[in-house]
């Protein structure tokens, strides 16, 4: 009991769709008892009216009996097989010095002197019952009696059954409530459910077209906040890719200048540090090529960017740019069986993605390794799948590698962490998906990347490039 008390006190202070249900339902079920409370002494008083008028109008056919007050018999109005509480006597008052009126088993009531004409309530051993007397024309006087307490019983049946539909109805209304309450607030439930769909970058205003005048400067407020927001990330974006261009000139002339000063005569030494300094700038470079990318990515693409785009034509030229940097690992770098789709994207945001796939993939692969990329048309979806047999990610971890700048820890190989980030962006700007999953999993080694896009090929022919 105490854990119900609680469970409904915690819904009464946090949910308003259960607040106002549970009120209107109080009221309501308040209402109707009050309703009903009235209507019963309503119906009550009206059924004993009957009753006592019913009494009156045997009275007045018992009075005009024809003949004198001599050889009438007090007798009994109701049926033989009727309980005996519910039977109506009628008996005759004699007028001064005659004698009483003979009886036939009917109830008998000793009448006081003096009573007045009219309705009365007597109580005879205990038990009450209501009598209405009348005077004749000969001077007799006439008595129609009833137990009191079946007449109360009948007024009672009677009145119960006038509310017995708004006993049954009130139940009904309270489910009629919940129900109406829970179908107005679904514009709510739909905002709520149309907001937390949303991604981190879909910082466009709701729209309030159909949503509840009460709730519209709630809306305006959350969509200034969207404002705000989109308004800060832009300027961190701009940041970023303005940073990120004006520091490629200065590392593009550090580069120029150790590639001539590696062609002056110098020591051992000095050239084995310039190397590193060499390796230093080109890891810088391409640190800020991979941050170009990502806000280019991140930035909102106009529509018009969109063409018609040969998946496997540009997975091909793809492997074309990355065999030299393949050849160098000694790694089998080429495309499995695949199939080929025309498909209306943005080819350049596709391209990158790509590359960076293939990038890591090769970054990540030990010397003498494999990496396959294929192309797959599913029902309504194109996959690009690209396997290499490297350490892998383990699953714990994979949510996280989408993270800007994130990394592995252990992990020998240089890189920026930023390729399964613009991945990631690239895939939820053209409404893709982007899936992790082990390349090898009796050895727990390796990564197949699957990019998914969900786009109804134009045109699908079976293609197949060897290596």
């Amino acid at each position: 009991m105490d854990g119900f008390k609680t469970r409904l006190r915690a819904h009464l202070r946090h949910s308003l769709q259960f607040r106002l249900s549970f009120f209107l339902a109080v009221t309501s079920l308040i209402a109707a008892l009050a309703a009903g409370a009235v209507s019963f002494s309503a119906a009550l008083s009206e059924a004993h009216e009957l009753q006592d008028s019913m009494l009156k109008q045997i009275a007045v056919l018992a009075a005009m009996t024809p003949g004198q007050h001599a050889g009438r018999v007090n007798t009994d109005l109701s049926n033989t097989d009727a309980d005996e509480e519910a039977r109506i006597s009628v008996q005759w008052l004699p007028r001064d010095g005659e004698p009483p009126a003979s009886q036939s088993a009917a109830l008998t009531l000793p009448i006081p002197s003096g009573i007045e004409d009219g309705l009365h309530t007597l109580s005879v051993d205990g038990e009450d019952y209501r009598v209405a007397i009348r005077s004749t024309t000969d001077g007799s006087r006439v008595v129609v009696a009833q137990e009191a307490g079946m007449r109360n019983e009948i007024a009672r049946g009677s009145a119960m059954r006038t509310i017995a539909p708004m006993l049954l109805l009130a139940p009904l209304l309270v489910l009629v409530v919940f129900i109406m309450v829970r179908r107005l607030l679904t514009p709510v439930t739909q905002l709520s459910q149309e907001v937390n769909a949303r991604s981190e970058q879909a910082l466009h205003p709701v729209q309030a077209e159909n949503v509840p005048i009460e709730l519209r400067p709630f809306l305006a407020a959350i969509n200034g906040l969207l404002a705000r927001v989109k308004q800060s990330m832009d300027m961190q974006r701009r940041f970023l890719a303005d940073a990120a261009h004006e520091l490629r000139s200065p590392l593009a002339a550090l580069s120029l200048q150790t590639e001539r000063l590696a062609q002056a005569e110098m020591s051992t030494t000095a050239q084995d540090r310039l190397i590193t300094v060499h390796d230093g700038i080109e890891r810088g470079r391409h640190l800020l090529e991979q941050l170009l990318s990502l806000a280019r990515a991140q930035a909102d693409a106009p529509r018009h960017t969109t063409t018609s785009v040969s998946v496997g034509g540009l997975v091909r030229k793809v492997i074309e740019d990355f065999i030299c940097q393949a050849e160098v690992k000694g790694i089998d770098l080429g495309m499995t069986d695949s199939d080929d789709a025309d498909i209306e994207t943005d080819e350049m945001a596709l391209m990158t993605a790509v590359k960076n796939l293939v990038d890591n993939a090769i970054r990540y692969s030990p010397q003498g390794s494999q990496v396959d990329v294929g192309v797959h048309v599913l029902a309504e979806h194109v996959s690009i799948t690209v396997s290499d047999h490297g350490p892998g990610i383990p699953a714990p971890e994979r949510a996280r590698v989408f993270e800007p700048f994130y990394r592995i820890l252990g992990t020998e190989e240089g890189g920026s962490g930023l390729g399964l980030s613009i991945v990631k962006e690239i895939a939820a700007r053209l409404g893709a998906e982007v899936s992790l999953t082990c390349t090898e999993p009796e050895h727990d080694r390796g990564l197949t990347v699957a990019l998914r896009l969900p786009c109804r090929p134009t045109s699908a022919q079976p293609h197949v490039l060897l290596d």
